[in-house]
This record gives C-alpha cells, structure tokens and sequence, in this order.
C-alpha cells in the first residue's frame, strides 16, 4: 500500500538516533542518478557513505549501498526481522515503504557511516525518508507530472510537495532548469522555511566535461552539476573540481539508465541492446533525445520492448517514443517483491497506443506475461537494427533478473559490476 504520512515512520524509528549526516533528494527524474553521484563523490575523498534509493532492482536489498556496494542479504533481513518485530509489538501498522526506510537507516547507523545519501521515495513533504534529522544539504531535481493522485494535479503542487524536504537553515540545490512556475513555488517555501537556495551552473560543467574529453547527456549535465555543488556543501572540508572527482564518477555503475548491454545469453543477439527506465514524460524526452541522436542518425527503425505501471501517461511517453517504421513488443513485467500494489499495464492497451503513433499493425507483438519471450521477439524482429527496452524500471528489473539467473556467475556482482 502507498499511505503517505510521518506519524508511523516516527515511531518505528524513534529508538534509533541518527547518527550520521543526510543529503536528501527529491525530484520526479534524476533524482536517483543525483545521489549515485554524490556517492560516488564521497567515495572518492574516503568519506564513509550509505545511499539509499527506491525501488530495489534485483533483490530487495539492493536499494541500500555502503561505500558503493549493495548491503549484504545477511544483514538486510536481519535488520528487517527487528523491524518488523518492532512495528508488531508496537502495533504500529507500517507501509512495506516504512519498513524498509525504517531498515535502511538502521543499517546506516550499524555501518558508522559518516554520510546517508537518501532519495525520496514518493513525493516529498509526507515522504517517510523525510523524519530524516542532520540534514547537511538537500536537493531538489527536475520536476514533472508524476502520481498526480497523491502529490497533486498541477505541477506547483507537486513542486510543493518536493519542497517539503526543505529545513531551515540548511542549503537546498535545485535543478534551475525546472519550469518558473515550479521555481517560484520552492523559492517561496524555502523563504518560509527559512532556507538558501542554490543553483548549480550547467553550463560551467558542461565546459569543464568538455575540456577534459568526457562525454555526458544533456540530462546527466544537470544532474552531474546538482550533485557536485551539494557534494561541496555538504563538505566544504573535501572541496574538489569535478576533474578530479570523474575517475570515480566513469566507474560509476547505475543499471538501467542508457545502459548498454548484452542479451546474448537470452536472445542469441550479438548486438547490444539499451535498456532504460524512463516511465513518464520527462524521462522519455531524455530517451528519445539519446536513441535520436546515437541509434536514429543513420535511418533506423527501432524495435521496442516496452512495458508499464497502471496509471502511467503512456500515451505521452509514446509519442515522444515511436516513430512510424518502428516495431514493438509490448509484456507485463514480473510482480514487485515487497510492493504488491504495483500492477503491470495489459500489454495491449501498449500496442493499441502504439498503433495510433505511427507503428503498423503488422510490427506489433504481445509477449503476455512472458520477459523472456519478449526480448526474444524483439531480437527477432530487429535483425540487426537497434533495439531499446523501456518503459518502466520495473521491467529493467525483470531484464536484470533474467541475465542473472543466464549468467553463470550469479552474484551480485553480475549486475553491479
């Protein structure tokens, strides 16, 4: 269930003092991407650091990472045990959100760590990470329209609700290309809140990137110069230009996102293929930026594998997607351990979209309930042109899991590596 609200979480967590400093991000896209950075900034200078971000990708503990690698199983199941224990004693009633919030910081203060990186998991105001105390710095990411039905049908209330992480006297980055309506309403609440704002220069980051040879998206900009600027905030004692922090940053491992990837193991296919989480509109748009300029430039078609949550604004997503003389394959992703409320959308209401965008008929493809089939098909049908799994993070997983479970060395490492 999603039942937005502190009263639970602060009492599931009130025997556990934080003792370690917070950087908190919310936003609706990159906000994920923003703490892998900082973490990997923090990694850089030897600063102890635990991130915790949502959802998990392949196992359930996964979504908690000290010092870059995902807690072990062990420890994760031992702390959720005590948790859990302590929610029923206490008949306290929490979200499956706040029982895995509440066990992350646990797990944070067991490692001693230094810093928690922490991205918000829905929202912001009424967010469970949001009990969070020591805040050193938050930040806030671009934001768009996303769970309208718990956030707000306008993108100011959603802002607002982003804007609720903001704590007086603690500085807040906010990505400055978000829209001015949206910008206007996080400069009012900070000013109530009694909270700074600053706004990191894109454009000087995209120069230095330029000047040292590396190549980053547009998207990756912003969220790249977020980070760096509550990196140095937060630390002002490590204070490092980003040329010296980029070795870390290019080791940098975050699934799912413009990743390129093998499905040899599944499919046959000696291509590789790109595999991308965007699930709403905002995240497309950098998607079919990306795929326009790297896998359309020479003519391709792409071929699709797609899948996506109940409620998601597919119709947009797919517009900004599909372009006549593609194909797609459309499949329901896997059940969501720990989040039985996520449902697949019916794969064909994903053709029947895509047919009205442009595809044919005749290069459309349901997979049912079946991922594997689904990579097949697409595989299949692009020969070798490109091909690019989207459409929800939830499928990224189901991919993750197949390759593990394909791969003969089937530790973590296989993905996080």
């Amino acid at each position: 269930m999603i039942d937005l609200g502190l009263a639970r979480i602060g009492r599931l967590i009130k025997h556990t003092p934080q003792t370690w400093k917070a950087i908190h991000v919310a936003g609706t896209n990159g906000k994920g991407s923003i703490c892998a950075y900082i973490s990997a900034m923090l990694n850089a200078k030897g600063i102890s650091c635990a991130r915790f971000t949502s959802p998990h990708l392949v196992d359930r503990w996964d979504c908690i990472a000290i010092n870059g690698k995902p807690v072990s199983e062990s420890l994760f199941l031992e702390v959720e045990r005590q948790v859990k224990q302590r929610d029923v004693s206490e008949n306290i009633g929490a979200s499956e959100f706040e029982l895995l919030t509440a066990t992350a910081f646990e797990i944070f203060n067991r490692q001693k760590v230094e810093y928690g990186v922490v991205e918000v998991g829905l929202g912001g105001r009424l967010d469970a990470t949001n009990t969070l105390k020591q805040k050193s710095v938050t930040v806030i990411s671009k934001i768009g329209l996303d769970h309208q039905s718990f956030l707000g049908n306008t993108i100011e209330e959603i802002a607002l609700q982003k804007a609720g992480i903001i704590r007086q006297g603690v500085p807040c980055v906010v990505d400055g290309s978000n829209q001015q309506s949206v910008l206007q309403v996080i400069e009012q609440h900070a000013k109530e809140t009694g909270a700074s704002l600053q706004f990191p220069n894109a454009t000087a980051v995209a120069e230095e990137l330029a000047k040292s040879g590396e190549t980053f998206e547009p998207h990756q900009i912003q969220n790249l110069a977020a980070a760096h600027l509550a990196f140095r905030l937060a630390c002002p004692e490590h204070d490092a230009p980003l040329t010296s922090l980029l070795p870390a940053i290019k080791q940098l491992k975050w699934p799912g996102r413009l990743q390129k990837m093998s499905l040899e193991n599944i499919t046959g296919r000696q291509q590789d293929v790109l595999l991308d989480g965007a699930h709403n509109t905002q995240s497309a748009e950098a998607l079919s930026g990306y795929v326009q300029r790297h896998l359309r430039s020479s003519g391709n078609p792409i071929t699709w594998a797609l899948a996506a949550t109940q409620g998601k604004d597919m119709n947009g997503i797919l517009s900004l997607l599909l372009q006549p003389g593609d194909q797609v394959v459309a499949v329901r992703f896997e059940p969501v351990d720990g989040m039985p409320w996520v449902k697949a959308a019916d794969p064909k209401e994903l053709l029947d979209l895509a047919t009205q965008h442009g595809v044919d008929q005749s290069s459309v493809y349901s997979a049912g309930e079946n991922v594997k089939d689904a990579l097949i098909k697409a595989s299949e049908m692009a020969g070798e042109r490109p091909v690019v799994i989207a459409g929800s993070l939830y499928l990224v997983s189901s991919v993750l899991r197949l390759l593990r479970e394909k791969s003969q060395d089937s530790s973590e490492n296989a993905i996080w590596s």
